[in-house]
């Protein structure tokens, strides 16, 4: 089963193939979440609640950009200047 990442920003998905995250050729790009999207998988990226709750694993990575960031597209070298170390969550859903 591929890694699905779900983000719009292209330099999340250099970062995460820098740091080793993910392996070119070896996840599914996905733009928007859905539950068909995520449903038992393993997801990288930002989700609500409803959504990560029906992940095998949901990872995020914490980022720390400043207010004149917000809203603009990110680089690799702002990902590296502001990304924290990805946290890896398993949620069940009650």
């Amino acid at each position: 089963m591929k890694t699905v990442v779900v983000t719009r920003h292209a330099g999340l998905v250099e970062y995460l193939l820098d740091i080793g995250v993910i392996t070119d050729g070896e996840f599914e790009l996905h733009s928007h979440a859905t539950p068909e999207v995520v449903e038992g998988k393993d997801v990288i990226g930002v989700l609500p609640h409803s959504l990560s709750c029906l992940t095998t694993s949901f990872t995020e990575v914490p980022m720390r950009i400043p207010a004149e960031l917000r809203g603009e597209e990110l680089t690799l070298e702002h990902m590296r200047q502001y990304a924290s170390e990805p946290v890896t969550y398993f949620i069940a859903r009650k």
